[in-house]
């Protein structure tokens, strides 16, 4: 039987798919924490609602408001699965990759505590990987999903800044500074060598090594509620001049 155009049209779209079933999923939740006691518990919360079989894995930046104590009742309680300790205060990316190291899961992704992300959202970042298509999905604020209104410096500096990426890249991504970047784990982990930002410039520098790896990237509508610097935000206008030094440092001089 002969094969109708839009069938030879998707054979090579069917191609090169590597699904993983979803009864062998496990997702490593992978959640830097520094000084957010009040948030913690809630987000783990969250984390545990969702219907999927996971590995939560929480590093403490040497927090100094009482959270650590609050992690180590949590982990007690089997609200976490692995939870360690820097020795001193080295920054998210540090933490991001003390806890990439020691995940396991066949797909990995960064949780903030702060609860500006929503674990509801996992499923529609998980999809593409579990159904092949995708080796990574980034979460973005920017593609129509629900968000709360808030600094309108702070969006014009983050389109900069994942325009400048997309230059030297070459991705068409809407939102390269997004916390929600799942990822296969055995391409997260492999990875681990290679990255050494220890505070914000994770975000390019992951997304630029994932670019140079040639792999499926597809990116996803994700909802946000922002928080203000009274409710705790920590990233300022000096990680965003940050921010342009690593994009330069890991597409151009790396």
């Amino acid at each position: 039987m002969s094969e109708t155009p839009n069938q030879v049209a998707a054979i090579p779209r069917m191609r090169g798919r590597t699904p993983i079933a979803p009864t062998d999923l496990v997702l490593s939740v992978l959640v830097p924490v520094y000084n957010e006691f009040s948030t913690i518990e809630v987000i783990l919360d969250q984390v545990h609602a969702v219907p999927v079989r996971k590995q939560v894995i929480c590093v403490d930046d040497r927090s100094t408001d009482g959270t650590w104590a609050k992690l180590e009742a949590l982990k007690a309680a089997g609200r976490i699965n692995v939870l360690l300790r820097h020795d001193v205060n080295r920054g998210k990316g540090a933490a991001i990759r003390t806890a990439l190291a020691a995940s396991t899961g066949n797909v990995v992704i960064v949780q903030d505590a702060d609860l500006e992300y929503d674990p509801a959202d996992w499923p529609s970042l998980l999809e593409p990987i579990v159904d092949g298509r995708a080796d990574a999905v980034f979460g973005s604020r920017f593609l129509s999903g629900a968000h709360r209104v808030l600094y309108y410096w702070h969006s014009v500096g983050n389109w900069v800044l994942t325009t400048l990426s997309n230059m030297a890249t070459n991705l068409n991504l809407t939102d390269m500074e997004t916390c929600y970047k799942a990822i296969r784990g055995d391409l997260a982990r492999s990875l681990v060598p290679e990255l050494t930002s220890d505070r914000f410039g994770f975000e390019p520098e992951v997304t630029a090594r994932l670019a140079r790896a040639n792999v499926r990237i597809f990116e996803v509508p994700i909802s946000y509620s922002g928080r203000t610097y009274a409710e705790g935000k920590k990233i300022g206008w000096r990680d965003g001049v940050a921010a342009f030094w690593h994009i330069l440092r890991f597409n151009v001089f790396s």
